[in-house]
């Protein structure tokens, strides 16, 4: 009987290997295939393509793409540039986007539950109805700068952070989370004489890694990859993102090798967030175990 139930789990840890392998391969093909493509000669790549010499380092192999495509776009800019405003609107969205949550889960307001729903309800409003209007109001909005007070936010930073400070996605993330951490623990700080922004701060932020790197993962994905809103307030080479620099690569002749290797490196900044993210994620969820 021992010998039967040590083949079965034998037999299901193979399993779980062969489908961990499966879905290892479906995630780094299309990374491996990128960055091998991006070491080839547009002929050999072509070629290549109809055989797995896609996904090996065989034949022509060199960095010549990388060098054509920091020459054919300032591509250091536009990571700076992608990082910059992605960075900042992450970090104030996980601020004032968990500030309001917690206000909807724990604070009672009148009309608390009518503004949640509202804000829950912008989630299946595409964000290309509302790029025109927004595009309007950016362009008259008042700024003070070392010129004095001026007129529009075109051309800037702050143009493509702002409007994202806020989404319904992550106040939703941040409401579901608050609601199932224990309504005594907040009770007894209240007794204790904490202030709501001292719980805020020094109870529930802390109990909230989870959370925290769940959010952050998806803001940054989502702004780093943004496209249509920075190619209409970004006229100017120097404030705009990585996604719009990738019209560099197909005007007059495009190589697709620089354009791999172009991809090639804009991917690092993202896959460096996430394993940093990911590690703080594993620590968070070890550190917040209820101890006596």
């Amino acid at each position: 009987m021992a010998t039967v139930q040590g083949k079965n789990a034998t037999f299901d840890r193979a399993w779980r290997y062969a489908l961990l392998v499966i879905g290892a391969v479906i995630f780094i093909g299309p990374l491996l295939f990128m960055v091998m493509s991006s070491l080839k000669p547009d002929p050999q790549l072509l070629a290549d393509t109809s055989s797995l010499r896609a996904f090996l380092p065989v034949g022509d192999i060199s960095l010549k793409n990388y060098v054509g495509a920091f020459h054919r776009a300032p591509v250091a800019l536009f990571i700076f540039n992608s990082v910059l405003v992605t960075g900042i609107t992450v970090i104030l969205s996980l601020f004032v986007c968990s500030l309001a949550a917690f206000s909807f889960v724990f604070l009672n307001w009148r009309g608390r539950d009518v503004v949640l729903a509202v804000i829950i309800a912008t989630l299946i409003v595409p964000f290309e109805t509302i790029a025109i209007p927004m595009l309007i109001v950016v362009n008259n909005l008042p700024w003070v700068s070392a010129d004095g007070l001026t007129l529009g936010w075109l051309n800037s930073y702050r143009v493509q952070i702002v409007p994202f400070v806020a989404d319904g996605l992550t106040i939703f993330l941040f409401v579901s989370f608050f609601k199932d951490l224990p309504r005594e623990l907040i009770e007894a700080c209240r007794v204790e004489g904490a202030t709501w922004f001292q719980i805020y701060l020094r109870v529930v932020m802390p109990l909230s890694g989870p959370v925290l790197a769940t959010a952050a993962i998806l803001k940054f994905l989502a702004m780093y990859n943004q496209y249509l809103w920075p190619l209409m307030v970004t006229q100017a080479e120097g404030f705009r993102p990585v996604m719009v620099g990738l019209q560099y690569f197909f005007q007059l002749n495009p190589v697709w090798g620089e354009l791999m290797a172009y991809l090639s490196v804009i991917t690092v900044p993202v896959l460096a967030f996430y394993l940093v993210l990911q590690r703080a994620f594993i620590s968070s969820i070890a550190s917040t175990g209820v101890k006596g």
